[in-house]
């Protein structure tokens, strides 16, 4: 615990946007996979109320657009 907060105190602003980004793709991915496994459910009436598909497209989106705008402060360092 120690090291990640010395390596996010240390870190620039780039490099946690970046982190964010990568985070927010990790939670688009998992979003993707319950929703290919709400749809390959045997029981229709089973299917659930959570969006899969709009966190899908919120969480990609906004993990895209963070880790374009941090890629130039990343490679400046």
């Amino acid at each position: 615990m120690r090291a990640m907060k010395a390596f996010l105190t240390f870190a620039s602003e780039a490099e946690i946007v970046a982190l964010w980004g990568a985070a927010s793709l990790i939670v688009a991915l998992a979003a993707l996979a319950m929703e290919r496994r709400r749809m390959k459910r045997t029981s229709i009436d089973r299917v659930g109320w959570m969006p899969w598909t709009g966190l899908f497209l919120t969480f990609a989106v906004l993990g895209g657009a963070l880790l374009v705008v941090s890629i130039p402060g990343v490679i400046r360092g």
